[in-house]
C-alpha cells in the first residue's frame, strides 16, 4: 500500500465481516482513520473479533434504518462491503433481499451525494450475475442472466453506483469477484462460501461434500483481494479516466476442477478427506457450471495480479482456524 493513506478518513461498511474486516486492518495498519459499519446480522459471518487490533471503530448499525449522514460526512474513500450474499437466501426471501443490496444502497447513495460528495467509492460486486458462463474465461463484456434472485439484486446495487459515476461524476468502481477465501470467513456452513464448510469439516475429522466435482472455479485469497479493492481505490484518484464508472473482474489462479480442489484441501492440511456427490435438485437449478474470470482489464489499468498461490492460501487458511475454529462454529457476535 501507498503512504496516501496515512490519515485518510474511510468507512468500510460491511466491515465486521470477512473481506470488510480484512481491509480494516489493512487500513488501520497504512494509517488511515477507519470506521466500520456493519448490522452485524446472523448468517453473515460478520462478528466484533474479526476487527481485533485493527484499530477501526466499529459502529453497529444497519444501513437500512441507520442515520448515515454523520456517519459519510467529510469521508475520503468509501469501500463498500455490505450486502447479502447468500442465493439460497434470496431465493427464499427476496423482500429482505432487495431491503439490503437495493434499498439499503439507495439510502447511502444519497447519505453520501449530501454529505461527502467527492469520496471515492469501490463497491463489492460478484460475478454471480453472468449466470452460467457463456463463453471462458468469463470478460466483462459477458451478457447478465442472474440465476437467482441474490443476481438480480447485486446487479441493480453495482448499477445504481456506476450511474453515480455518470450522473455526478463521482470517482467509483465495482469489483466483480469470484470465489474468495481465506481467515476470518464463513466456516460453520456454506452460506458464505463452500470452502467453508470444507475448513470446518478437515478440522474436525469429517469428510466434506464435492458437489459433481468437475465443475472450473477460480480462488482469490483474502490478502489479494484486500490489495485489488485498495489499489481500485488508489487508481480513482491518480488515473480517474480510466478507473472510473466501470465494473472489473477480480480472479485468480488458473482454474481448478473442484475434485482437485478438495485434493489441494487435503494436501494443505495434511488430514482429511471428502466424497463426491451429486447435486442436490434445489442448487442444480441455479449452480452455473464452470467458471473462471478473465480479469485482463484490471490488470492492465492498476498492474494488480494475485499474489498468493492456491496452495499457499489454503494452508494459511486452515492453519488460521485450526486454533480458532470453536470462536467460528457459532453466529456468536
Amino acid at each position: 500500500m501507498s503512504a496516501d493513506w496515512q490519515g485518510k478518513r474511510v468507512l468500510v461498511t460491511g466491515g465486521a465481516g470477512f473481506l470488510g474486516s480484512a481491509l480494516c486492518h489493512a487500513l488501520g495498519a497504512a494509517g488511515a482513520q477507519v470506521v466500520a459499519l456493519d448490522a452485524l446480522l446472523p448468517g453473515t459471518g460478520a462478528r466484533r473479533a474479526n476487527l481485533e487490533g485493527s484499530g477501526a471503530r466499529l459502529v453497529e448499525q444497519d444501513l437500512r434504518d441507520a442515520d448515515l449522514h454523520p456517519l459519510v460526512e467529510g469521508v475520503d474513500v468509501l469501500f463498500n462491503m455490505a450486502g447479502q450474499t447468500s442465493h439460497a437466501g434470496s431465493q427464499a426471501d427476496p423482500f429482505t433481499d432487495l431491503a439490503i443490496n437495493g434499498h439499503a444502497q439507495l439510502r447511502l447513495i444519497a447519505a453520501l451525494r449530501d454529505a461527502a460528495p467527492a469520496a471515492r467509492v469501490v463497491h463489492a460486486s460478484t460475478r454471480q450475475f453472468y449466470g452460467r458462463p457463456q463463453m471462458l474465461p468469463v470478460p466483462e463484456s459477458h451478457p447478465i442472466v442472474p440465476p437467482d434472485n441474490n443476481g438480480v439484486s447485486k446487479f441493480a446495487a453495482e448499477q445504481y453506483w456506476l450511474l453515480e459515476n455518470r450522473v455526478h461524476g463521482r470517482p467509483v468502481t465495482a469489483l466483480r469477484l469470484t470465489n474468495c477465501y481465506g481467515p476470518r470467513m464463513r466456516v460453520m456452513d456454506a452460506r458464505q462460501t463452500f470452502l467453508g464448510i470444507w475448513v470446518r469439516r478437515v478440522l474436525e475429522g469429517e469428510a466434506f461434500e464435492i458437489w459433481g466435482g468437475g465443475q472450473l472455479r477460480d480462488f482469490s485469497f483474502v490478502d489479494d483481494v484486500v490489495a485489488a479493492f485498495v489499489t481500485a481505490a488508489e487508481a480513482l484518484a491518480s488515473k480517474p479516466d480510466a478507473a472510473a464508472g466501470r465494473p472489473f473482474n477480480i480472479g485468480g489462479e488458473a482454474p481448478i476442477t473442484l475434485q482437485d480442489l478438495g485434493d489441494a484441501m487435503l494436501a494443505a492440511a495434511g488430514e482429511g478427506r471428502y466424497v463426491l456427490k451429486t447435486f442436490p435438485a434445489e442448487r442444480a437449478a441455479i449452480d452455473i457450471g464452470s467458471y473462471h474470470a478473465d480479469d485482463r482489464l484490471f490488470r492492465g489499468v492498476t498492474g494488480w495480479r494475485p499474489r498468493v498461490t492456491l496452495a499457499e492460501g489454503l494452508r494459511r487458511t486452515v492453519d488460521w482456524f485450526r486454533p480458532r475454529l470453536p470462536a467460528y462454529l457459532s453466529d456468536e457476535i
